[in-house]
Parts: C-alpha cells; structure tokens; sequence
C-alpha cells in the first residue's frame, strides 16, 4: 500500500496493555483548564494528568479502568507554533478528549495530529474521540493491520520506518515489546519517547510479553542507541522519566529474561 493512501483501520477496545503489575491509582483534586498560563502540572480527570517535563514538552499519564488496574500509561503533548501534537492517546475517547480539551483551553494550542507508536489499548484507545474532532492519527502500517476487525472504525495515515514528523523524529528500530513499536525523538530537546519499548527504572522485568519478541529486542535496543546518541531526557511508556540509564536498564532486564 502507498505511504500516501489512509488506512481504514479497527480499533481494539479489549486490546493488550503493556504493563504487568499495576499500582494503585493516584488520589488528587480535579484542577480544571484555565484560560492563564497552565501550571507545571495539572490534574484535568482523577485519570487523567498532564505535567511540563522540557520547554514546549509536556507528558501526559493516563489510567485504565478497574479491568486493568488503573494502570498508568505515558504518552507526550509537543508544542508546535500555535498548535500541538499528541504523540498516543489514552486509554478511552473520554481521556482524549481531556487532554484535547485542555490543549485547547488552557495551552492554547489545539492538536493538529497525533500518532500511536503501537496497536496496545493505552497507546489507541482514545483514537475514536480525535476522529470524531477531525484529528488525524498516523501509525505505521503494521499497527493499522493489527488493529483491523477489532472494533470502532478509524482512519490512519500510515507513518514511515524512519521519518520527520514535525520536530519529531520517529524510528522503527525493529521488534522488540511488540512487532510494531515506535520510538519517537524530539532532538532539539534531546528527548526520546521510548513507549512500552523501554522500561522504567522501577521496573522489575520486561512487562507483558504477550507480543514480544525478546529475542530481537537487544538488536533493535542497539539501533535506538545508534539513532539517538545524544538523547539525554528518555520517557518509558510507563513510570517515570529518566536518562540513557533507561536503556541499559532495559537491557539488563532482556538478559535477565527466561
């Protein structure tokens, strides 16, 4: 299929998360979006925050439902000029359309794009609510043949292996938590989103394997080194923040593997 034609994909409401043990949901005072300058963090739902991590970059965390444990999912809000762009989209519509609610209202820069860097419930789960606003989501081509025949129709602009994407850059550095992650680097911040591909400094093992491949991971972990050498800031799909760590830390934890 052409790199230029929109894929009518499905999208999965019983799809696969990527966390394995959950932790208990945050408890915190709803903050409505204001018109002023939005503070540093911001809770906008009991599931739903949204906090500065860099200049113009913002992360927002998301929980699932009770099925899931109210399992937190990362996901990133990049500023662009007078709009932003929505790198995942929550676990549900309601959660999407907080977070593009909130761009609008109180960043004052409504979403102009968003992208999913796999077919997992926390990265697409929210994909109906941008198509209802008129929002397009580019995926790469095997996330949208991962999702076909699994729900709500979408549409998806399919996204290149290795391509600019705004002031992103995103990369296919092969499989590793699933067939079809992406990674994505905003350079000029010397951050890299690393999704369910890379683990938190918390994190004990690899997560849910259901869809990996750990005997491709380490190869594809070393394609990321080599792309992104200079990434100083690296955001897992889950947990906190971190540096380069991250990725030797997820190393560790693939040799560690059964």
């Amino acid at each position: 299929m052409s790199p230029r034609l929109l894929l009518s994909v499905v999208v999965a409401w019983l799809g696969v998360a990527c966390a394995a043990v959950p932790p208990p949901p945050p408890t915190a005072r709803v903050i409505e979006p204001s018109a002023a300058e939005p503070p540093d963090e911001v809770v906008l739902a009991e599931d739903v925050r949204v906090y500065r991590l860099a200049p113009g970059v913002w992360v927002h965390v998301t929980l699932a439902g009770k099925a899931w444990g109210h399992t937190p999912a990362n996901g990133l809000i990049i500023e662009e000029g007078a709009s932003s762009l929505l790198v995942e989209t929550g676990w549900n519509p309601r959660q999407a359309e907080r977070l593009l609610d909130w761009a609008r209202d109180a960043l004052h820069r409504p979403v102009r794009a968003a992208l999913v860097t796999h077919f997992h419930l926390d990265r697409i789960g929210g994909i109906p609510a941008l198509g209802a606003r008129g929002v397009p989501v580019s995926a790469r081509e095997e996330t949208a043949r991962r999702v076909v025949a699994r729900g709500m129709t979408a549409t998806l602009q399919p996204l290149a292996d290795a391509q600019e994407w705004g002031p992103l850059s995103v990369f296919f550095p092969g499989a590793g938590h699933s067939p079809d992650n992406l990674v994505v680097a905003h350079r000029d911040r010397g951050l890299l989103y690393g999704g369910c591909f890379v683990k938190d400094a918390s994190a004990r093992d690899l997560g849910n394997l259901e869809d990996a491949d750990v005997a491709a991971w380490p190869r594809s972990l070393e394609r990321v080194r080599q792309r992104f050498p200079d990434a100083r800031q690296v955001l897992p799909g889950h947990g906190a923040p971190g540096g380069p760590e991250l990725l030797t830390h997820t190393q560790a934890l693939l040799r560690a593997a059964p």
